[in-house]
């Protein structure tokens, strides 16, 4: 939130203190209040700055920052929406992000927060009563691109603004026309039905016809009839020329220190590092398509008011186009884009920008009687019955052997297993498959578990989720169906005693008879796990108790940094391993001398309080691939309605991934969906520290698992609907029933269409 400061405009006083967006106009050279109301008109000859405010499931409050610049506003008001922004920041504690937006170029994190889309009209924003803004009705033709934002700009109503290859609105008085160009994409009309849906609701009071066109369709149709009439009859729509319009030019990224004067000098260029980067200094990030304005955390707010100027500046003198995107980024706020510019960015521990803030702000909050919520203790909510039907199977020889229920909750780190679990649904019985990959497996096993794991979920019966998992890298969900887990060292399988064979290593596959030592983790009698680690007293942590077999002795080490949950999930584990166990218990600090002997000898470990590790709210994004070419686009402000269901979307959720696949995409098979979200791992598209042996869930559309869709407010009747993404919206929006078969004419499923450069087929 905003706080009182002398060199903040007092209206910007309590901005932030909630969650979603803040918008404020340029009127008369000082920053007024927009409405609610109109949300999402924006005039072209007024300058805007906007806030979101949200607040991230683990706790903390992110806030972006934008100042949007109509196409006809004048550059006093530009340049004033630019330092209110960097104003705000400052009020907010320096712990925003922000982005130019240009009318028509927009962001796609921007258009996000504006459902279905921001409609731009002539005229100036004011707050004066009666000021009618252009507010006569009038017929418009709006053309509509994007598939999960949608892009609306008002073109001249005329035949010539038809094209081929884009969606077209024409509003009239009594009548809202979709005219669907015969390149467009399912998704993109799609979209746009959302954009008809606002303009009926919010311009006709939802009292209006709806009529779509289908480009090449002449007859038989008295809406095509009415529609070409508008236009003067029909004439054909000439063939569109290769794609216009001015092309990026490929450029070096070039970094530039940014002098107190506001001259550049560069730095560096192509090959950068991050130390390049100085705590008190600004710099530009020349990157083409997008800038980057870099301050440092000790800088002044002068300095950055200077840096934005020159960065600014700087695209005017070289003729930029309005289309790149110029964002501003504090240090501690780095956005991923800017670190994957830079060779190996670290990955810190350091506190994040916003955590230092939060501490200072907190108080002041504390003081004005605001409620500051701690960091919640980790989830370990279930979101399914976890009291199902369990069947295990290992690996052995390209075979599965099932395990007897009393052997399933034990596995060895040197095989790999098939997990099946059974739980009972809302409606009916679903399963989950798991491919456990011990971090000891040949590889040879592992291929043949997630082989083997793919045929069985095919044969299956529900379409049920399946997952890849490795050893020390379990989801909660994995521990929370077992219940209660031991993982020995070593195996049983014929190929890794064929690997101990060959390479001459030695076989640590647990024996009673040999030293061994257990970490004991979990939270509770539902979720605990005795993990056999290496025999060393390097393998201690004081934040853990273990278990300690070394022949005839037994002994239980308690870290000082324990709790009584602790203690009580080391007893139940001595009762499940061995009940005729007769321990000694040793506190760390107090062990005897055989303690260390049986270890090798006594040598450091870790001491300090394993620290959570703050985790950031998930993120979804559109797969695309096309004859090897692989992109990944990330989705803003996410709901339900972007799972649409031609795509194959990635939700990270930075400990674990979810491959959704919609039930049109071209994507058949899960093994398919489980090498894309290899290569997705692979991409480390947020620069985070996600290890390529992250878990992986594939999901298919109609089956989503709740532990999905716990990340969604989710609606259950969206998930069963038929048709395509298309079909399923024209018919909401006539008011047909969702699950039956729409009574419209479809539109060719075989479509070919482009997106964002990259050819495709639906």
């Amino acid at each position: 939130m905003a706080f009182y400061s002398k060199d903040v405009d007092p209206v910007f006083y309590g901005a932030g203190a909630k969650p979603g967006l803040e918008i404020w106009c340029i009127e008369k050279l000082r920053l007024v209040p927009v409405p609610k109301s109109p949300i999402g008109i924006f005039y072209s000859g007024s300058a805007y700055v906007v806030l979101s405010t949200s607040v991230l499931k683990c706790g903390p409050t992110q806030h972006d920052i934008h100042y949007w610049l109509g196409n006809d506003a004048n550059e006093v008001d530009s340049a004033l929406a630019s330092d209110k922004a960097l104003e705000l920041d400052a009020a907010l504690g320096s712990c925003a992000v922000q982005y130019r937006e240009v009318q028509g170029q927009e962001t796609e994190k921007f258009l996000s927060y504006f459902k279905p889309c921001i409609i731009p009209v002539e005229g100036v924003f004011t707050t004066q009563e009666g000021a009618s803004n252009g507010d006569t009705y009038q017929v418009t033709l709006l053309t509509c691109k994007g598939d999960h934002v949608a892009h609306v700009k008002e073109v001249p109503f005329s035949r010539s603004s038809l094209n081929h290859n884009d969606v077209f609105i024409l509003d009239t008085a009594s009548k809202i026309f979709l005219f669907c160009g015969c390149n467009s994409s399912i998704q993109e009309r799609a979209k746009a039905l959302e954009v008809v849906q606002y303009i009926k609701e919010n311009k006709h009071s939802g009292k209006c016809e709806v009529a779509t066109i289908e480009d090449g369709k002449l007859v038989g149709d008295s809406d095509v009839g009415e529609f070409w009439s508008l236009f003067g009859g029909y004439a054909p729509i000439p063939r569109d020329s290769a794609l216009g319009g001015p092309q990026q030019v490929d450029r070096p990224v070039t970094l530039f220190w940014i002098s107190l004067q506001g001259k550049l000098s560069q730095i560096g260029s192509d090959s950068l590092e991050k130390d390049m980067l100085e705590k008190n200094k600004c710099y530009m990030l020349d990157c083409g398509a997008e800038v980057f304005v870099w301050m440092g955390r000790n800088t002044l707010i002068t300095e950055r008011k200077t840096s934005i100027s020159a960065a600014e500046d700087f695209l005017r003198k070289q003729e930029r186009s309005n289309g790149t995107h110029l964002t501003f980024l504090t240090e501690g706020l780095e956005t991923s884009i800017f670190k994957s510019y830079f060779n190996s960015w670290p990955q810190t521990a350091e506190t994040k920008l916003y955590d230092e803030g939060r501490e200072k702000v907190a108080a002041i909050f504390k003081h004005q009687g605001y409620e500051v919520k701690e960091l919640p203790e980790e989830d370990v909510q279930s979101y399914i019955n976890c009291r199902g039907t369990l069947k295990v199977w290992r690996v052995n020889c390209h075979e599965l052997s099932l395990l007897p229920a009393s052997e399933q909750t034990k596995l060895y780190s040197g095989d790999c297993y098939i997990v099946q679990y059974t739980y009972p649904g809302t409606e009916r019985d679903e399963s989950l498959f798991y491919a456990w990959l011990g971090q000891g497996s040949v590889l040879e096993d592992r291929a043949d578990a997630v082989f083997h794991m793919d045929a069985i979920v095919d044969s299956a019966r529900g379409d049920p989720v399946m997952a890849q998992i490795a050893q020390n890298k379990e989801p909660l969900q994995f521990f929370l169906i077992f219940q209660t887990l031991i993982v020995y060292k070593g195996g049983i399988s014929a190929g890794y005693k064929k690997f101990i064979a060959e390479t001459g290593v030695d076989d640590d596959t647990y024996d009673e008879k040999k030293t061994a030592l257990f970490r004991i983790q979990g939270t509770g009698p539902e979720n605990m796990q005795a993990i056999q680690v290496d025999h060393v007293s390097s393998s201690l942590n004081s934040s853990y108790c273990y278990i300690l077999q070394s022949g005839t002795s037994i002994f239980t080490w308690i870290g000082n940094l324990t709790s009584s949950k602790d203690h009580d999930l080391l007893d139940r584990m001595i009762e499940l391993i061995n009940p005729a166990w007769q321990p000694i218990s040793v506190r760390e600090g107090s062990e005897p001398d055989s303690f260390w002997s049986s270890l090798g000898g006594k040598t450091e470990y870790p001491r300090e309080k394993e620290m959570k590790k703050f985790i950031e709210d998930p993120h979804l994004f559109k797969f695309t691939c096309t004859e090897g070419d692989f992109k990944v686009k990330e989705i803003y402000s996410f709901t339900q309605d972007d799972l649409t269901t031609e795509d194959v979307l990635v939700l990270d959720c930075h400990k674990e991934i979810y491959v959704w696949i919609g039930r049109h995409s071209t994507i058949k098979s899960k093994q398919e969906a489980l090498n894309l979200g290899l290569k997705f791992l692979q991409t480390n598209i947020l620069e985070e520290e996600l290890f390529l042996e992250a878990p992986i869930y594939v999901v298919t559309e109609g089956h989503e698992p709740p532990f999905f869709t716990c990340f969604f407010e989710w609606d259950p009747s969206k998930a069963n609907m038929h048709g395509n993404s298309f079909e399923r919206k024209l018919a909401t929006l006539k008011g047909k029933t969702s699950s039956g078969t729409p009574r419209f004419p479809l539109i060719s499923s075989s479509m070919h269409f482009i997106i964002s450069g990259i050819d495709a087929d639906v």
